[in-house]
């Protein structure tokens, strides 16, 4: 298959990803992770069918809702879609806490990588979207090539030693 050719645009340096709005089967099954667990805070409902959350007091990082899901079963895996939504943690200690409440709370974990740029928690919210908790390392740790270009990479996590800055 031919792909056509396009002009390359560069984005400004200075742009984020907003917030990201989820379908749930049940909006109080939802706040139970996202609020009870993860700690985020309830900024507004909307009605009785959405709810938004917010870290810091912002208007909102997530928003949940049932609109078109109210007691749906989960996307399939294979399917087009989202693969996860990633929370980024300002600090190494704040990315262990999260585990910190996790392990308490007995959730499961999928998984743990350490990527050089960043380390990570993988895992499923109650309605099965893909969830990653990370803490980035200062840009001048990220591993490069000989050529200075990003080397990322995925080893096991140090979970015992990420769970170490709770105790510094």
């Amino acid at each position: 298959m031919e792909t056509e050719r396009h002009t390359q645009h560069v984005i400004s340096p200075g742009a984020s990803i907003g917030h990201v709005h989820l379908k749930v089967a049940n909006i109080e099954r939802a706040l139970w992770f996202y609020r009870d667990i993860l700690g985020f805070e309830i900024t507004q409902w909307y009605g009785e069918d959405a709810v938004f959350l917010s870290a810091g007091g912002y208007h909102h990082h997530i928003g949940l809702n049932t609109w078109m899901s109210k007691n749906a079963s989960p996307a399939a895996r294979n399917a087009a879609g989202l693969f996860h939504l990633a929370i980024l943690y300002p600090s190494r200690r704040d990315l262990a806490q999260a585990l910190r409440w996790l392990l308490d709370a007995g959730y499961p974990i999928d998984g743990a990588s350490d990527h050089g740029v960043s380390e990570a928690l993988y895992l499923r919210d109650p309605d099965d979207n893909g969830v990653e908790l990370a803490a980035d390392r200062p840009e001048y740790q990220w591993p490069r090539d000989a050529e200075g270009k990003l080397a990322m990479v995925t080893r096991p996590l140090d979970v015992d030693g990420l769970l170490a800055e709770l105790d510094s």
